[in-house]
């Protein structure tokens, strides 16, 4: 059965950092295209950051480019998302998701496993 479990969020002051960590089992992770979406009160889930498999090329939503990095362990089976300079606008629920072909795409059709989400809070 397959698991991921997101960790790290919290709240945080606008400037702040936070790092969210997903913890992937039941998969192989190391040949997976690993991603982060968030979903915002009232909006619909979007794309922010991937990192494909086997080139580990990454990939970012706009809005976060320069503030956030996405990186993995494939030792222990885990992606992060370092979150530097937080705005309000960042709050969501960030959802971590693997997707088999490896792609590392935006799109989040292409993604067949899904986390359960971790809250990020930026108070302003």
């Amino acid at each position: 059965q397959v698991q991921l479990v997101e960790s790290g969020g919290g709240l945080v002051q606008a400037g702040g950092s936070l790092t969210l960590s997903c913890a992937a089992s039941g998969l192989t992770f190391s040949s997976y295209g690993m991603g982060w979406f968030r979903q915002a009160p009232g909006k619909e889930r979007v794309f922010v950051a991937a990192i494909s498999w086997p080139r580990g090329s990454t990939d970012y939503t706009d809005s976060v480019k320069g503030r956030f990095t996405i990186s993995r362990d494939n030792a222990k089976n885990t992606v992060y998302l370092q979150m530097n300079s937080l705005k309000p606008e960042d709050t969501a629920v960030y959802y971590c998701a693997a997707d088999f072909y490896g792609s590392g795409s935006p799109s989040s059709r292409t993604y067949e496993y899904w986390g359960q989400g971790t809250q990020v809070t930026v108070s302003s």
